[in-house]
């Protein structure tokens, strides 16, 4: 019997780590978006993401592991607000259809009364993208004037594609944009400049 005349060999299946991580991923935010961090186990982030249990704790250690990368992603895509973007922001705050916005709001409400969550939440808000904007705001207390930035776009986001405020979804919401513009540049501008222009 040579070579030739030898059955076909079944393909060696590969895992693909990367491929397998980003299943996971694809999987948690599904189950931590619907369900919140309580409600989400690793055992059915695995069956839907067709993989072993073990893997979750190989590629992000445990739950909470798993839940900060998750979180991490939801709050990637961010609106800047500083001085010179505030008319923009204020617009996609008010006009903009953000599946992805919408998740992370999903996620941050279904999993904030967990108290770990809550913090894991908090760490990469303040950690990422706050940061980010505080470093890019002129003047003082930009730390704070970024936190607040960010609860305000927070709220808009709530009222606007979770609860639906009729204001904010009528068909003349533009006309909402010159008022959130207002606000965002009451917190985002150098509170100082305005002290040295008056006479």
């Amino acid at each position: 019997m040579n070579e030739d005349d030898l059955p076909p060999s079944a393909p060696v299946r590969r895992r693909d780590a990367a491929a397998t991580r980003a299943s996971i991923l694809r999987a948690a935010r599904e189950a931590f978006t619907r369900l919140g961090y309580d409600g989400a186990g690793v055992r059915e982030i695995a069956r839907a993401a067709d993989v072993d249990t073990r893997l979750i704790s190989r590629y992000f250690g445990s739950k909470e592991g798993l839940f900060a990368e998750v979180v991490d992603l939801a709050y990637q895509k961010s609106l800047m607000m500083t001085p010179d973007v505030t008319g923009e922001a204020a617009r996609a705050l008010l006009t903009g259809e953000d599946e992805a916005a919408s998740d992370g709001l999903l996620l941050t409400l279904r999993s904030a009364s967990n108290e770990r969550a809550a913090a894991i939440m908090r760490a990469s808000i303040e950690g990422n993208y706050q940061r980010k904007l505080a470093d890019a705001l002129p003047g003082a207390d930009a730390d704070a004037r970024s936190a607040l930035l960010v609860s305000i776009c927070s709220g808009v986001l709530l009222s606007r594609m979770l609860l639906g405020n009729t204001e904010m979804n009528g068909p003349d919401v533009e006309r909402l944009v010159p008022y959130l513009r207002a606000a965002l540049d009451a917190v985002a501008r150098d509170p100082a400049a305005d002290v040295r222009r008056d006479p």
